[in-house]
């Protein structure tokens, strides 16, 4: 039985920059990345003792975001091996409301929801 990952690093960070363009030589026309943006910080934090990160960054504005977790070194700390060192889940974000973005984790699979 799986129990909450309690002091797991995590870090938020939003997409900045670039553009896309729709492609009018390609039937039927597709969206192209015209110029490549980054990823900056937005917040840090480390999963309390039910595995949460509470009021990470409680208001941003919409865009395309990317959670990562330090799953590698919470795994050793555990006594533990996983070939993914770090898990990371990019996401739309409407800017309204809660997103809770849940990482089931065992060592060597995980999987993800937008929970409630």
């Amino acid at each position: 039985m799986g129990k909450p990952g309690a002091g797991i690093n995590v870090r938020l960070e939003i997409m900045e920059g670039g553009g896309w363009i729709e492609a009018a030589d390609g039937e039927p026309h597709e969206r192209v990345q015209d110029s490549p943006g980054g990823w900056v910080e937005v917040a840090a934090g480390t999963t309390d003792s039910d595995g949460r990160c509470r009021d990470l960054a409680p208001e941003v504005p919409a865009g395309l975001y990317r959670l990562t977790f330090d799953t590698g070194a919470y795994l050793v700390r555990c006594g533990r091996a996983s070939i993914y060192p770090e898990i990371s889940i990019t996401f739309n974000c409407d800017g309204e409301g809660q997103y809770h973005l849940p990482l089931l984790l065992s060592d060597h699979s995980y999987t993800t929801y937008r929970g409630s």
